[in-house]
Order: C-alpha cells, then sequence, then structure tokens
C-alpha cells in the first residue's frame, strides 16, 4: 500500500487520540466516586435490613408488653373486686376465702408486674436499636445521594472530554485516505495499536529495538510505502527521527 508521508505520520495524532479515548473509558469504569457508590449500596442495604429485623423485634416486643399489661390489668381488676366483696361481706368463711384468694392474688400480680418491666426494658433497648438502625441508614441514604451528585458531575465531566476527543478524531480522520485509515483501524483492533514511530530504531508501539535486518528493510522502503512495524504490527510512521540515513 501506497501513502504520502504526511497521512500516515497523521495516524500517529489518531493513535494518541484513541489511547486517551481508551484511557477515559478506563477511568469512567474505575472513577473514585463509583467505587465509592457501591461500597455505601452495600452498607445501606445491610442497615436496611438491621432497620427491618429491629423494627420488626421493637413491634413483637411492643404486642409481648401489652399482652403483659393486660394480665396486669385484670388481676389488678379481680383484686379490686375481691377486696369490695371482703368489705361487704358479712360471711367469716366468704371473708377468709376471699382473703386467701386475694393473697394468691397479689403474689400473681407481683410476679406479672416483674414480668411486665423486663419486658418494657427490653422494649426500651429495641427502641434505643431500632432508632440507631434508622439513623445509620438515613445517613447512609444522604451519603449515597451526595456520592451520586459527584458521580453524575464526574461522568458529565467525563463526556464532555469524550465528546471532546471524539470530535477531534472525526475532523482528523477526514482528511486521511479511506484505505490507510482502515488499515490502521484492523491493525489496531487486531494487535492494540494502529500506528508507531519510529525512533532512533525503535517502535514506539512495541518499545523493542529493530533488528538490523528490520532496519535494512525498512531503510530500502520508498517514503510513501506503507510499513508495518515487525514486532507491534502497527503502522510504522518513518520521520527524520528514526534513525534511517
Amino acid at each position: 500500500m501506497k501513502a504520502q508521508p504526511a497521512d500516515q505520520a497523521k495516524l500517529l495524532d489518531v493513535q494518541d487520540i484513541d489511547v486517551s479515548i481508551s484511557q477515559l473509558a478506563a477511568q469512567r469504569a474505575q472513577l473514585p466516586e463509583r467505587v465509592q457508590l457501591a461500597q455505601l449500596e452495600t452498607s445501606l442495604t445491610e442497615a436496611r435490613a438491621t432497620t427491618r429485623s429491629t423494627l420488626a423485634e421493637l413491634e413483637e416486643l411492643r404486642a409481648e408488653l401489652a399482652r403483659a399489661e393486660n394480665d396486669v390489668e385484670l388481676v389488678e381488676g379481680r383484686i379490686v373486686r375481691d377486696q369490695k366483696r371482703v368489705e361487704e361481706s358479712s360471711s367469716v368463711k366468704d371473708v377468709q376465702g376471699l382473703q386467701h384468694e386475694l393473697g394468691a392474688l397479689r403474689e400473681r400480680l407481683e410476679m406479672l408486674e416483674e414480668v411486665e418491666l423486663e419486658v418494657m426494658e427490653r422494649v426500651e433497648a429495641a427502641e434505643e436499636a431500632f432508632t440507631t438502625a434508622e439513623a445509620e441508614a438515613q445517613q447512609l441514604e444522604h451519603r449515597v445521594d451526595e456520592v451520586q451528585q459527584a458521580l453524575a458531575a464526574a461522568l458529565t465531566h467525563s463526556d464532555e472530554e469524550l465528546a471532546s476527543l471524539q470530535a477531534a478524531r472525526t475532523e482528523l480522520i477526514a482528511t486521511i485516505p479511506e484505505d490507510l485509515l482502515a488499515l490502521y483501524e484492523r491493525q489496531r483492533e487486531r494487535y492494540g495499536y494502529g500506528a508507531s514511530l519510529l525512533r532512533a530504531g525503535i517502535s514506539s508501539a512495541s518499545g523493542v529495538k529493530l533488528t538490523e535486518s528490520d532496519v535494512q528493510t525498512v531503510r530500502k522502503a520508498a517514503e510513501d510505502d506503507v510499513v508495518l512495524c515487525p514486532d507491534s504490527n502497527a503502522i510504522l510512521v518513518r520521520t527524520h527521527e528514526s534513525g534511517l540515513s
């Protein structure tokens, strides 16, 4: 293939733009905000799960407390009724029976009040755990919102850079012969580099110094011959810095 040296040299600029686009794509995938957001979302999922579990435990304890309070009220009501019957009864036998029952009820009430107090303490601890979990989840939600906004801003900036690079590439490749550009694109897709500058006998794409045999082959090629780098398979762009003279 033949191509003017100036057109071949333009491929180096296209290559630079393509490298920048690839680097930008890699940066977009590894933005600190993206990594941070993933970590925060994991923490938020865990915090929400904790909030749900602590709320479920709290609701269960509140139901248990309601039952304990109801038991206390029932026994208290029974005590009030029996005490009234004692006061109103004229039968010694009935009074003795009622007093015996009252003693048992008071013991029962004391036990129920202890249960009620213990459940109340558990409810208080569960309320504190739920409040803490809910506050942590809300804080994480706020941080997620902040990082999402920061990520959106970073992506917007990245989009602007990408658009600028793509515009520059479009403008540049319009000045390059189609067959030369097609070869560049094909080599870049296959090997990672489409063009390589030969400087002091070293190919920029491979970083390897050409053998004397390869140098002789390149030296014999006409200026408008399109030569491929023997190591990287990229189009080898020759200039006065190539060390061929």
